[in-house]
């Protein structure tokens, strides 16, 4: 879901999955199926507005990259700060859950949703998960494990998601800010 650029349809058609890959914009999209192509990978591109989209489901994984305000990317990107207002973070938040609830419909019982974002607000990554949880009795997180981070364990919150800032890995010239969580859609 918010599949464009492409950057993780690529990883995940290199490690072997079926990717269907959904952005609504379709000029965004055909640059991800440009290079799907030029990478010899084999995925199947669909235009649609993702929290609407329900031409398939019980997907083994749904990854939402969801649409935020990217400020986790702000050292590589300072406009970011001119770019976005206050009021954005409660659009997206809002955009978010619509977008998480979509996934819950998406996946198939025992399945899994990672959810991502490249915002430092707690309110596009840890509130968005919370309330998903809420919303979603069905819904269990799945805590991420230091050895799936190569031992990276300053990455990870104590409820098991994985927050980055650009603060980590410092002596590498820091990182971007992002969160993830992992939730099992419970049968």
């Amino acid at each position: 879901m918010c599949a464009a650029p492409g950057g993780k349809s690529a990883q995940l058609a290199l490690a072997g999955a079926q990717v269907t890959a959904l952005d609504r914009s379709r000029k965004r999209l055909d640059r991800v199926a440009e290079n799907m192509k030029r990478l010899r990978f084999s995925v199947q591109c669909e235009v649609a507005d993702a929290a609407l989209w329900r031409k398939a489901k019980d997907f083994d994984i749904v990854l939402l990259d969801a649409p935020c305000t990217a400020t986790g990317t702000i050292r590589r990107h300072p406009d970011v700060a001119w770019l976005k207002d206050p009021r954005d973070v409660d659009k997206l938040s809002a955009t978010q859950d619509g977008l998480i609830d979509a996934a819950v419909q998406l996946v198939r019982d025992g399945g899994i949703i990672l959810y991502c974002t490249c915002s430092l607000q707690p309110e596009e990554g840890p509130e968005r998960i919370a309330a998903a949880l809420q919303r979603h009795p069905n819904l269990a997180r799945v805590p991420i494990k230091p050895g799936e981070l190569f031992g990276l364990k300053e990455l990870l919150t104590q409820e098991g998601d994985l927050r980055s800032l650009p603060s980590h890995l410092a002596d590498l010239g820091g990182i971007d800010g992002f969160y993830a969580a992992r939730l099992v859609k419970q049968g």
